[in-house]
């Protein structure tokens, strides 16, 4: 069946991802099983997306409930009590104080862009347009996110691309400060970069980019898309590391899997917006936002956020005693934060994935050559002790390709 859904998906879907070996059909807590039955622990999450995991009572709640009510999209200038009940959570837990629902990442991330220029164009000049970003970044893939990208600049065959982006280096401040002018509308990071190879941020860094956004009136956008909602073992990724931003952008995890995306900024600088500056046609619509409502509240729920960093502690030391276990440097690095990790080794990011599906576990890569472990935050140690094994197993295989 796989080699039959394999063909049929390379006669019609674009070949934007390289088929797996296999092909997914359901799904429960950590685990997924493939169309010939095999059961895979699933450390990839979607990116980070899956939050509760597979099969959780808390989406099938979300869903079915909303459901129910017969209604599952309107005009987004009808009010809807899920919609009033997901802002209140995410405000009410939060430093923002409106929030704007989309669809994705990418949107949340379009959205803050353009809210930073309106703030700009009308608090400082017509001529202030222009980003910080960083090296090593990812935003998304629509045209203003992916121009904030840092690969952008190795993917010519796109441009145009959106004009004033300058990069930094991540965590240099002083990169930054020499980047900034008159036109410097807005400074947008990750708190841990996804695609840059799991390289997360750190406080004074972060404390920095805030008092220069207070001093040169820039904007400061958290994206946390990745890293937010709970994966960094609290709700918003920037409390983790003790900033506060003025818009952050949020998406995967919020959803656990179903897909939505939302921008949440302080009144200063949502009141830069006129009715008609941004829209969108399903953001906001009742049964996405009844699931971001359940899925958070179940964040929010006594002990979930303690076990995360639990469960994140013991994943690390896991890791750590691999590395020194790993007398021929096998692992060169671990690094991340929460539920967020990355592992350097001395094999081809590709070949190791490989590997590790067929010995039964989900990973994902980022950047050159950085194994990315997303597991969902419900994820226990024994799942993670199971993880760690398959790992070890899979780095003494003698067929794995070595970095050139």
């Amino acid at each position: 069946m796989t080699l039959d859904m394999q063909k049929r998906a390379n006669e019609v879907i674009i070949p934007l991802y390289p088929q797996k070996k296999v092909a997914l059909a359901s799904g429960d807590g950590v685990r997924v099983k493939d169309t010939e039955g095999k059961s895979y622990i699933d450390f990839a999450a979607g990116i980070a997306v899956c939050s509760l995991g597979h099969n959780h009572p808390v989406m099938h709640k979300a869903i079915t409930e909303q459901l129910d009510t017969g209604l599952i999209m309107t005009v987004g200038s009808y009010p809807t009590e899920p919609k009033l009940k997901a802002a209140e959570l995410l405000i009410n837990n939060c430093c923002q104080e409106q929030i704007f629902f989309c669809n994705s990442g990418a949107e949340a991330v379009e959205g803050s862009l353009k809210l930073a220029r309106a703030w700009a164009h009308k608090n400082k000049s017509e001529d202030c347009k222009e980003f910080i970003t960083f090296k090593g970044s990812f935003h998304g893939r629509t045209y203003g996110a992916v121009s904030a990208t840092y690969k952008s600049l190795k993917q010519p065959k796109f441009g145009p691309y959106l004009q004033g982006m300058h990069f930094a280096d991540y965590g240099d401040l002083d990169s930054v400060k020499a980047l900034i002018t008159d036109k410097i509308c807005g400074i947008i990071f990750e708190p841990v970069q996804g695609e840059g190879g799991l390289m997360p941020g750190d406080a004074q860094f972060f404390q920095g980019l805030r008092k220069l956004c207070d001093e040169h009136q820039i904007v400061m956008i958290s994206d946390e898309i990745q890293a937010g909602m709970g994966r960094m073992g609290t709700l918003m990724a920037h409390e983790a590391f003790e900033y506060e931003p003025d818009v952050v952008c949020l998406a995967k995890g919020m959803g656990s899997g179903f897909p939505v995306g939302a921008f949440m900024a302080k009144k200063k600088f949502t009141e830069a917006f006129e009715a008609g500056d941004h829209g969108t046609t399903y953001g906001g619509n009742p049964l996405a936002t009844n699931v971001v409502y359940h899925v958070v509240s179940e964040m929010l729920s006594d002990g979930f956020l303690d076990h995360v960093n639990k469960a994140s502690a013991h994943f690390l030391s896991k890791l750590e005693t691999l590395k020194s276990e790993s007398n021929t440097g096998t692992i060169t690095d671990v690094r991340g934060k929460g539920l967020m990790i990355g592992i350097d080794t001395k094999f081809k990011c590709a070949s190791l994935l490989n590997k590790l599906l067929e010995n039964g576990l989900l990973a994902t890569q980022a950047g050159a050559n950085t194994l990315r472990l997303t597991p969902p935050l419900t994820v226990n140690e024994s799942e993670i002790d199971e993880a760690v094994d398959i790992i070890a197993q899979t780095l003494r295989d003698e067929t794995l390709e070595l970095v050139e």
